[in-house]
């Protein structure tokens, strides 16, 4: 059989293929068939839920209710009130010092428990230097005192002598004087001669002579004395330097203390003012912390001073806070505005330290504020926008204005429009307001909130 070409395979398919026109007539049919079968979906689904709906069965409606909010509240109380204030600080040392070598030598010797922490008291012994070349020095110094003493008592006696010498010479005088007189007296009447006289005049002339050496050498021994003494002097102040400089190769704790740094071995070689240890007082410890300028201007205004405060400070370590007594005693030399306060110092009691704690131990402060007079405490939780508060009359609740005149903690102390006996709103509501429908919560009762409050 002959293949068909091209030519005539195209005329077969253009032959088996509908006219144009036919086309179009079937795709238009489709079409018109999907809409109507959408549109009978749609209206028997539309009758479908309109059956339902009319078939429902009617259900009674509930006459609107009025909510009941049930609430906690506070009584209204008034009284003078005192509240505290809390602040935070460090715990520092109030006497600290540098116990520096007051000798140069070699530390021959320490005492055992000389390091960080250990507990020293007033007057042992910490550091001890050779003292070979101290106790030389005083020999020495004692030796040269006795022998300046020695030249004293050898000055003091040649002054007795010239002094006995002295009067001697003065009675030789007034015997010389007599007997020139006496021979004058002749010689007036011509039974001596000239040359008697002028011996006797001579022998007086020496006599006094004799008197002006010796009170000249009085003078000069009198002049020796006086440096003598004088040198005396210098050389017991070096005994006592000589003894003191003894006494310093002993190192001894000025007061009963804490070492807070050590720095001295058996065999170091210490210089003079070279730092041996640092030692604080233990029974003079402060705490140090910060009071804002309100809390400062409130207890200024309270008592016009800060100084004698009595504060409770509390170390927060373990289940129960070590507490201690104090009192504030001064406050910082400036006013410390990068932290927005007053730095203030209050000294420990004493009787109230315990051995535990240590300079550096963060504590808390409290501290007695302003006296409030005839002051309301509410938590702070039933103010609302810090100017009103709510009391519950009967069922519902009433507006009251209030001014905030302090705070303690999550409490708030307030003046206003509050009688005694009031009960205030206490429970947060969002949608609070003047006439709301409140009921008391069962165990929230006035004395229960308030309990819970102190």
């Amino acid at each position: 059989m002959k293949p068909l070409d091209d030519a005539e395979i195209k005329h077969i398919l253009d032959a088996k293929r509908p006219h144009g026109g036919g086309r179009f007539v079937v795709r238009t049919l489709r079409v018109g068939l999907q809409a109507v079968l959408s549109i009978a979906i749609l209206a028997g689904a539309y009758y479908v839920t309109e059956s339902l709906i009319a078939s429902k069965p009617d259900v009674a409606k509930r006459a609107p209710r009025e909510r009941v909010y049930t609430i906690e509240t506070a009584p209204v109380a008034h009284a003078v009130h005192q509240p505290t204030i809390a602040a935070y600080g460090q715990i520092v040392a109030g006497r600290t010092v540098d116990l520096r070598a007051l000798v140069a030598g070699t530390v021959t010797g320490m005492h055992p428990d000389l390091r960080r922490g250990a507990t020293i008291e007033a007057g042992e012994v910490l550091v001890t230097v050779d003292d070979f070349d101290y106790v030389g020095a005083l020999t020495e110094a004692e030796a040269n005192l006795v022998e300046a003493e020695a030249r004293l008592a050898e000055n003091r006696a040649r002054l007795v002598l010239e002094r006995d010498a002295l009067q001697r010479a003065g009675e030789q005088l007034a015997f010389a004087v007599q007997d020139r007189e006496r021979v004058a007296a002749l010689h007036e009447r011509g039974r001596v001669t000239d040359r008697d006289l002028e011996d006797r005049q001579l022998l007086v002339s020496q006599r006094e002579e004799m008197v002006e050496q010796r009170r000249n050498t009085i003078a000069i021994e009198e002049a020796r004395r006086r440096q003598q003494e004088a040198a005396i002097t210098r050389l017991e102040w070096g005994v006592r330097d000589a003894r003191r400089n003894l006494e310093d190769t002993a190192l001894k704790a000025p007061f009963t203390g804490v070492v807070l740094t050590e720095a001295v071995e058996i065999g170091r070689v210490l210089n003079a003012n070279d730092v041996a240890l640092t030692l604080y007082e233990s029974n003079s410890l402060e705490a140090r912390f910060q009071l804002t300028d309100r809390h400062f201007g409130d207890i200024l205004a309270d008592a016009g001073t800060i100084v004698g405060r009595p504060v409770e400070i509390l170390w927060n370590v373990g289940d129960d806070p070590v507490r201690s007594r104090g009192t504030i005693m001064r406050a910082g030399a400036e006013i410390t505005a990068s932290r927005g306060g007053v730095e203030v110092f209050a000294a420990i009691e004493p009787e109230t330290l315990t051995a535990a704690i240590r300079p550096g131990a963060f504590v808390e402060i409290r501290i007695p504020g302003r006296r409030l007079a005839n002051t309301v405490r509410l938590p702070e939780a039933s103010v609302y926008n810090r100017d009103h508060v709510f009391i519950v009359e009967g069922e519902r609740l009433i507006r009251r204005d209030v001014s905030i005149v302090g705070y303690d903690g999550n409490a708030v102390y307030v003046t206003g429009a509050l009688d005694d006996g009031d009960t205030v709103l206490v429970t947060r509501i969002a949608e609070v307001g003047e006439g709301l429908k409140v009921r008391l919560q069962a165990g929230g009762t006035p004395e229960a909130v308030a309990r819970g409050q102190n």
